[in-house]
């Protein structure tokens, strides 16, 4: 008898194991049927059909695929180079739609404006052009046409949030005041077409405009839809380090008045202070998870590091005129500048479009003294020559230690997300070293996690936080989403200095069962799909077949 050829065989793998003292299990073998786990048996039991395909793991650890829970890559993940970054440590799954801010949707079709309402997706597009970057196929809509974009297009499969910010400026522009009773309903309506469509849960990031227009009745009101579907408000918090206390237990009211689970986007800070307000919340009922990544800087827009709040940043054009007025440099001389002083020297430049592109690489204070001015006056030429979409890296306070980050990414509400930012000749490293490092620094070298911890904060806990049915482990009936990585190779090797450099020790990844990565090189497969809550299937379209 002969196999079918959609069936691979997976020999000599070994898998994570709760009860084992490493983490892992005895060699076994895995049968993949049309992308499907259908068997999992020790090693050389199995009965093999003949002409099945099979894959030697040659004793490496088969790991579901690992889900980025926090990425900036709707854009990216169409870009070869950043989907051999990705598979090259793992990742099979990401989550899109993060901080508030995304492509989708474009617009509020009941807008009273008509024609002349705000084009929210071009709004997105400008403001966070540094981090999202361009959609090269996207032409506008909301999350279903979003979404079609990844279908069959990339071997990475791509889920998204609604993003908040995005679709309050959909409705009321950059108002900055709370939402009208009728702006509300509208808001609530796009909302609950998004997750109609097929989004994983709703961020909000609040610090960014105009979300941080919103009031607390807003946020509750959004935060009702995705309760209801039973999936999580996703937050950049309204503040971290010092502000942290403060902006967790806005969230906490939130889930209190909503009934929705909460996640905290990239988590980090005084790791002790930080934790007890999770297990607070935990002890009182409430559903909290977050992410962090295991780097000690950070990367951002620089308008966001550098700019008070009352300049329009997410209006780039007409801040960019606002920082051509003396009076207004003045203000930002006299009034911001001046406590901006040790943040200065922590800046290093990542991608900084037009004429100042060979900054990139370079800390703040060395372009000001390239150009002769002050580091606050080159942070203003940096922001002016590139259109306010200037990138930047930064060290964070030392409260965000290497301890803490160690004790945040060891509780059990953690889950693994990169917050990569693809764009620029500098970018941050953690786009391509991410899980690589949580497997080196903190399986192999620290003993933070096992391998089975290991599954449980990469894969498992955040697919089943984001409703990504049939993935995050590696049993009968699973997703035939899996990695093979080696225990003793697997390493980081991005770094500041050279961040685009690919991680080593995992040199063949399935997704679907089809094998995307094959001895480190992309195969040239595309079987990456748009990924619903519970497996739900995209509206049906008229005209289309069920």
């Amino acid at each position: 008898m002969s196999a079918p050829s959609s069936t691979l065989l997976v020999r000599g793998a070994v898998l994570p194991h709760e009860t084992s003292p490493t983490g892992l299990s005895a060699p076994a073998d895995l049968s993949i049927v049309d992308g499907t786990v259908t068997q999992v048996a020790p090693s050389g039991a199995m009965r093999v059909p003949a002409g099945v395909r099979v894959l030697d793991a040659a004793g490496r650890v088969a790991m579901p695929g690992f889900v980025d829970a926090h990425v900036h890559g709707e854009a990216a993940v169409l870009d070869e180079d950043v989907q051999h970054a990705m598979l090259r440590q793992g990742v099979t799954s990401i989550v899109v739609g993060q901080d508030g801010v995304s492509f989708a949707p474009t617009a509020d079709p009941s807008h009273p404006d008509g024609d002349a309402r705000p084009d929210a997706g071009r709004w997105a597009a400008g403001y966070f052009a540094a981090i999202n970057g361009d959609h090269p196929t996207f032409s506008g809509g909301g999350i279903a046409e979003l979404l079609a974009t990844y279908d069959g297009t990339t071997p990475i499969n791509v889920a998204t949030l609604v993003p908040h910010g995005t679709v309050r400026y959909a409705v009321t522009g950059n108002a900055d005041r709370p939402a009208s009773a009728d702006e509300l309903a509208r808001i609530v309506a796009l909302t609950e077409q998004a997750f109609d469509d097929g989004a994983c849960g709703v961020s909000t990031g609040l610090e960014y405009v105009p979300a941080a227009y919103a009031d607390e009745a807003e946020l509750v009101a959004v935060a009702r839809v995705a309760a209801a579907r039973g999936l999580p408000h996703v937050s950049h918090m309204r503040g971290y380090e010092d502000r942290a206390g403060t902006a967790f237990a806005e969230l906490m009211r939130i889930a209190s008045a909503s009934g929705v689970g909460t996640h905290v986007s990239h988590y980090h800070g005084p790791a002790a202070e930080l934790a007890s307000y999770v297990d607070d919340a935990l002890a009182r009922g409430l559903d909290v998870t977050f992410d962090s990544y295991p780097y000690l800087r950070g990367c951002s827009i620089l308008s966001m590091v550098a700019l008070p709040t009352w300049l329009p940043v997410a209006d780039r054009e007409r801040a960019v005129r606002m920082l051509g007025d003396p009076a207004v440099l003045d203000r930002l001389h006299r009034e911001h500048f001046p406590g901006l002083a040790d943040l200065w020297e922590r800046v290093t430049m990542a991608n900084v479009p037009g004429p100042l592109r060979w900054s990139e690489g370079l800390s703040l204070p060395a372009v000001a003294a390239e150009l002769g001015l002050s580091p606050a006056q080159a942070a203003v030429e940096l922001l002016v020559s590139s259109g306010l979409r200037a990138g930047c890296v930064f060290a964070q306070p030392p409260t965000n230690s290497a301890e803490s980050v160690r004790a945040l990414l060891r509780h059990p509400a953690h889950v693994g997300g990169s917050d990569a930012i693809y764009g620029g000749g500098m970018p941050h490293p953690r786009g391509w070293g991410t899980f690589a490092r949580f497997l080196a620094e903190h399986v192999r070298v620290r003993g933070d996690w096992t391998w089975s911890e290991a599954r449980h904060h990469l894969s498992t806990r955040p697919a089943a936080r984001f409703g990504l049915a049939g993935r995050g482990r590696l049993v009968p009936g699973s997703v035939a989403d899996l990695a093979l990585v080696n225990p003793d190779e697997v390493q980081d090797v991005a770094t500041y200095d050279a961040p685009r450099r690919p991680a080593v020790g995992v040199e063949d990844v399935l997704v679907g069962g089809v094998r995307v990565l094959r001895d480190g090189h992309l195969t040239g497969e595309l079987p990456g799909r748009a990924l619903r809550p519970e497996g739900r299937r995209a509206p049906e379209r008229e005209g289309t077949s069920p």
